[in-house]
């Protein structure tokens, strides 16, 4: 079984060869490794190999590790990075807003409201991206897209926040034409609002299954999880 660097090696290599194909340089797509449900000692293994922007999608889970892993977060140097990419609700949003330094989800104005109230002056802005639910499912978060630009102008006006762009996770397809269609209609969004002047340069789009899709249509952020720390175990999920 291969290590969690080798893994995360594995998965930078795939990066670079989809910005090869794409014609993007890699330094402009950046990885986002989605640690849900793994241990803390695993965040600290991936941390070892170089990585340092984690994704968590359940608060309470996350809390803990910020705190296990506290020593990661020094006042200078490179520290870990926090990303929230799960769906908040609004009565979390006070630990959010103290610990994390991106939130991916906001998908309405009530809860960015509260992310801006609620963040300690004394941190930098908080980081965040507009959740759209490309695709239209029920099942998902998001703003619906013809909803996102007025959402974005309100969001990027609150002072503790700092609005960076879109985020979206498109139903699973097959073949790679199939994945490019949703991730092209959202960077097809992201242009449409900063031709209005949002000035955003965040596309948190792509999995470990479709990352060479999302790298073809833009993608600035690529979220990968089992491809670095392998299958979760079958487990309930937390409240997020």
């Amino acid at each position: 079984m291969a290590s969690i660097a080798e893994n995360i090696l594995q998965v930078r290599g795939r990066i670079s060869s989809a910005c090869r194909a794409f014609d993007r340089l890699p330094a402009t797509v950046h990885l986002l490794a989605v640690s849900k449900t793994c241990p803390g000692v695993s965040v600290r293994e991936a941390f070892a190999a170089g990585q340092r922007d984690f994704g968590e999608n359940y608060v309470q889970e996350a809390l803990g590790k910020i705190v296990e892993l506290a020593d990661l977060r020094p006042d200078a140097g490179d520290p870990i990075r926090w990303h929230l990419i799960g769906p908040l609700q609004s009565n979390k949003a006070r630990e959010v807003a103290a610990n994390f330094d991106w939130v991916h989800s906001v998908d309405r104005m009530k809860l960015a409201q509260r992310l801006s109230d609620l963040r300690p002056p004394a941190m930098a802005p908080l980081q965040v991206c507009l959740q759209v639910n490309i695709s239209g499912e029920d099942s998902k978060s998001g703003v619906a897209p013809e909803a996102a630009l007025a959402l974005a102008r309100e969001v990027a006006a609150l002072p503790r926040l700092k609005l960076r762009g879109l985020m979206a996770i498109p139903e699973p397809a097959g073949d790679l034409a199939a994945q490019r269609a949703p991730h092209r209609a959202l960077r097809k969004l992201f242009e449409a609002l900063n031709s209005e002047g949002l000035g955003l340069d965040t596309l948190s789009i792509g999995m470990s299954a479709d990352l060479e899709a999302a790298i073809a249509e833009g993608a600035t952020w690529v979220r990968v999880g089992t491809a670095i720390f392998g299958s979760r175990p079958a487990k309930s999920e937390p409240t997020p």
